[in-house]
């Protein structure tokens, strides 16, 4: 316990002292990001956040991770450090999406073969229960390493948002690997969100800092990794029984609800409307609770409490209902209330004309 207070403690403190000169410095090079027609933010703000939240966590995890676990993040450090580097020039001074997606694929594929991070099972998923073939089990976990990378790089899109979440996140995971003795990805989460909430002193609005593609690509590969070892560890942890659920992929996919939907959905909308998918717009959810008139921190509170109550749903109803049925209700609830705030605000917006 002692660890975990302590790497908390050590990833807040360092973040939060080193933000202030990170801001100064970036002032003075005007390494900002500048506002335009679809970005929220009025004024030049820096952009590197994140290069405080790594140095942070980084330095906690050395600190603080016992030494009987250490062995099994060193070559999650070799990921965060490549993510680092594309991230931090990304900031400074744009990079292509093809690189990028480049180094992101290579340390997704470190994590997989060197780190074991990687789904073994569907887990009762459209009924498979044993083992996935090894080459299929490799790219459904860098796939999902990708996919999770950018859905927190996508839904950093007004203040306080992305860090909300995964403090939110981080928090709970934390304390489920806690509860099965799981200490090298206890530290990792309370580090975690403990260089998060650091950062959110400085980021909610009136924003001094964001934290750019260095902290939204960090903290998606730690959640990334903390969600997969979240659901390997179901099957693989002893005399827990307590702790672990029966419907664990979709128990997953309701923790990390708003950055994985609001990604399919915007991902699926511009595809039917025959966009590139990674073409940037102002479809996600964000943008509809800005564009129905909420300010950044009521529409960062409403996202966050919707997240909140997708955990508390799928954790109460774990074992009560069958594993298609729960993902079907996830699925629903989330598709239909999108809808209906999509709905209000073209119905808003109709009216002011």
């Amino acid at each position: 316990m002692q660890e975990i207070i302590l790497s908390f403690i050590t990833a807040f403190s360092l973040t939060y002292f080193a933000i202030p000169p990170i801001i100064q410095i970036a002032l003075e090079k005007n390494l900002c990001d500048q506002p335009d027609e679809r970005r929220v933010h009025k004024v030049p703000t820096p952009s590197l956040g994140g290069i405080a939240m790594f140095g942070g966590i980084l330095f906690s995890l050395v600190l603080w991770t016992p030494q009987i676990a250490f062995g099994d993040l060193q070559y999650i450090f070799c990921s965060f450090i490549l993510i680092f580097l594309i991230g931090a020039k990304d900031d400074i001074s744009p990079v292509s999406a093809t690189k990028k997606m480049g180094a992101q694929f290579i340390a997704a594929v470190i994590l997989v073969f060197k780190s074991d991070i990687h789904l073994t099972s569907l887990h009762g998923l459209f009924g498979s229960h044993g083992l996935l073939p090894e080459w299929i089990s490799i790219t459904i976990s860098i796939f999902t390493i990708i996919v999770i990378m950018n859905a927190f790089n996508l839904i950093d899109g007004i203040n306080g948002l992305a860090g909300s979440l995964v403090a939110l996140i981080t928090g709970t995971l934390g304390c489920w690997f806690w509860l099965i003795g799981e200490m090298a990805y206890t530290v990792l989460a309370f580090s975690t969100a403990g260089a998060v909430l650091s950062f959110l002193r400085y980021n909610f609005s009136p924003a001094k800092i964001f934290m750019g593609d260095t902290g939204s690509l960090i903290l998606g590969m730690i959640c990334a990794i903390l969600i997969i070892r979240f659901i390997e560890f179901n099957d693989s942890a002893s005399d827990t029984s307590t702790y672990l659920f029966s419907s664990v992929p979709v128990v997953a996919i309701g923790i990390m609800i708003i950055p994985l939907f609001d990604t399919f959905r915007v991902f699926v909308t511009r595809a039917i409307r025959g966009h590139s998918p990674f073409k940037a717009d102002r479809r996600h959810i964000h943008h509809l609770l800005i564009d129905y008139g909420f300010g950044h921190t009521q529409a960062t509170g409403i996202l966050m409490l919707t997240n909140m109550l997708f955990m508390m749903i799928v954790f109460s109803l774990d074992s009560l209902l069958d594993i298609h049925i729960l993902l079907l209700l996830v699925i629903l609830l989330a598709t239909s209330s999108t809808y209906f705030l999509h709905r209000s605000v073209v119905l808003k917006n109709q009216t002011r004309s």
